[in-house]
């Protein structure tokens, strides 16, 4: 991951509701939620909600798929991997390899 990238995924999460929508997202699997779904879990108003999913969306944290008449999220944990690849690869004096195995559990099939 590029360094512009990583700042735009970590700032898209530098905000409480983004945050909280990216970990529900994550609890939510494979399944992912939808946005009705995650406004009333999150008790968040649906218009606040599309805004934060759409920052979310930009930043490659988030993949959405339409069901009818409403919208399914997903996390996008490929982008997270890269993101944590990004911040830990000059870990471990310079031996990133060693770091590989947490990179390593960080798949989902989201």
């Amino acid at each position: 991951m590029e360094k512009n990238r990583a700042l735009e995924a970590l700032s898209a999460l530098g905000q409480d509701t983004r945050l909280d929508v990216f970990r529900l997202l994550v609890r939510a699997g494979p399944e992912g939620k939808a946005a009705g779904e995650i406004a009333e879990a999150l008790g968040v108003r649906p218009n606040t909600l599309s805004s934060n999913l759409n920052i979310l969306a930009v930043a490659g944290l988030v993949r959405s798929a339409r069901e009818g008449r409403s919208i399914r999220y997903f996390a996008n944990m490929e982008t997270m991997r890269g993101l944590l690849g990004f911040l830990m690869e000059d870990c471990c004096g310079g031996e990133p390899g060693a770091c590989q195995p947490v990179l390593d559990q960080i798949t989902c099939n989201c």
